[in-house]
């Protein structure tokens, strides 16, 4: 049971409001009110005021002018203010980690999970913060000394969804400011409570250090009105967005229209791949973990199986015995493993999709069904779904954001599975279990798997911070953390110097001037 002590503690009113310069909050009231329902109980949180086009414009124009103070700041000083708001996190993890899990519905051990994920972060981009390097080259001219350097990019939007609703975030304000980036954050509109917890943490540190408005924006407004105004903004160099690739393919029209960058995060078909050599030990928690983590809500979630048929029957037993086991309900009690889905809409979505796959050929051998009665009167959970199916199927191709297992056998080497895995039109997150060296060595290699993440003997969920994040094809190409990510969040330059008493130009020309 959730204990309302808690949004008294993070700053969370009745009533709130939805923006915030970091420092104060605005006062609009007629644009509509998000009245935010919990998935785990169905019951109202609290609501929020969204912001108008007036109060974007304003927030705008406050990051415009944070930033002129902002890139002035030497990194490593930035890095220092960053450091101050990991250590803040790390005071409240326990109770924003608690709202993360009864606002999205995700286990209470994730939730906690995530904070921890914006507090490593913070503590990855302090140490980024004296690493902002360039590189020196040889010119080709006599007394000349090339090198290239970094400077700060300017607005940084983050457009967060609603399944990590706040780490996410964190990824990219933390290391953009380290990079002299000013942030404004447009949350998922079915999650605002934990981001408006997040801004009323971080203001402290920046009243705390004298860090004026404008720095860390928050915003909760329509994507048709205040979203569509950040696409088409000249003013925004980089957006960054995390969510479906439909929304991201109409995203990324607007923004390149008008010669922006963007960090698009969209959606993952994930596989694993079992082959005979496989130590099911290890592989089987990896799977029912990919699979039933967040409830399959995860970008990285696996969603598809590639069984060799050697051991086709044996994994399938396994999967039966685990699933069998999976504790659903409440997600702040600590025994559940699975928790509920976003909200109706996406029951309808898991249920409507299970109907498609039976229709396509497949088959359902476990779970599928929508779950009623005591402790589910939310309406929002649902039992996770085995289903053994084949790769060709148009819903096995489509990313179904629900806990849907598809089985898919293979009867050759692993040349035949890593095709399977490759067969979609997302590149996210990818994994084999194996310990035939070949085999990893070859879903490791320019022909192996296409994925942004390529993993081996290790799930597809569950990235760590201080490698890049991100995928190939329908995923959108965006990396994020780290890595050399950071660079993305920087305007880069060459410099040339001439250190010499001579102008050698270019392909030896000359003038004759006195």
């Amino acid at each position: 049971m959730f204990n309302r002590k808690i949004l008294e503690v993070l700053g969370i009113n009745e009533k709130n409001y939805g923006m915030s310069t970091g420092l104060e909050w605005g006062k609009t009231t007629d644009q509509g009110e998000l009245k935010i329902y919990s998935p785990t109980d169905g019951q109202q949180i609290a609501s929020v005021y969204q912001a108008s086009e007036a109060d974007y414009g304003f927030l705008v124009h406050q990051a415009e002018e944070a930033f002129k103070y902002w890139r002035k700041v030497p990194a490593p000083w930035r890095g220092e203010i960053v450091r101050q708001i990991g250590n803040k996190l790390r005071e409240f993890k326990k109770p924003l980690g608690t709202l993360v899990s009864y606002e999205m519905g995700k286990s209470l051990q994730e939730g906690w999970g995530e904070v921890q994920e914006m507090i490593d972060i913070c503590d990855f981009a302090v140490g980024q913060s004296r690493q902002l390097y360039g590189a020196t080259m040889h010119s080709e001219r006599p007394s000349h000394r090339m090198y290239d350097q970094y400077h700060p990019l300017g607005i940084v939007v983050a457009i967060s969804a609603f399944n990590f609703p706040v780490a996410v975030w964190s990824w990219n304000a933390m290391i953009a400011a380290v990079c002299g980036d000013v942030n404004i954050w447009k949350p998922a509109s079915k999650v605002p409570l934990t981001a408006i917890a997040t801004q009323n943490i971080l203001s402290g540190v920046l009243k705390e250090n004298s860090i004026p408005e404008g720095v860390f924006s928050l915003i909760i407004g329509r994507g048709k009105t205040i979203g569509e105004q950040m696409l088409k903004d000249r003013r925004i160099p980089l957006v960054s967005l995390t969510g479906s690739t439909r929304v991201g393919k109409h995203a990324a029209g607007v923004i390149a229209g008008r010669l922006g960058r963007y960090i698009m995060e969209l959606g993952g078909n994930n596989a694993i791949i079992i082959t005979p050599s496989t130590n099911l030990k290890m592989a089987i928690p990896a799977v029912v973990f990919g699979a039933v983590g967040t409830a399959g809500q995860r970008c990285t979630t696996t969603r598809r199986l590639i069984i060799h048929e050697s051991i086709y029957e044996k994994v399938k037993a396994s999967l039966f015995k685990a699933y069998g086991s999976l504790r659903i309900g409440d997600p702040l009690d600590e025994k559940n493993h699975v928790g509920p889905l976003i909200d109706k809409g996406t029951v309808a979505n898991f249920l409507d999709a299970l109907e498609q796959v039976k229709k396509e050929g497949g088959k359902v051998i476990f779970g599928g069904e929508a779950l009623n009665g005591p402790g589910f009167e939310s309406g929002c959970y649902v039992r996770p779904a085995i289903v053994e199916a084949e790769n060709h199927y148009s819903i096995v191709q489509e990313e179904t954001f629900a806990p849907i297992l598809y089985l898919i056998r293979y009867k050759g080497d692993v040349h035949e599975a890593i095709a399977l895995q490759n067969g979609v039109q997302q590149g996210l997150s990818s994994s084999i279990f194996t310990d035939n060296m070949k085999e990893s060595e070859a879903f490791l290699s320019h022909w192996g798997s296409d994925c942004g993440i390529a993993n081996v003997n290790i799930g597809t969920s569950g990235a760590e911070i201080g490698g890049a994040f991100g995928g190939e094809k329908d995923t959108g190409g965006g990396r994020e953390s780290g890595s050399d990510a950071w660079k993305i969040y920087m305007r880069r330059q060459t410099n040339t110097i001439n250190f010499g008493d001579t102008l050698p130009l270019a392909q030896g020309i000359k003038f004759d001037i006195e």
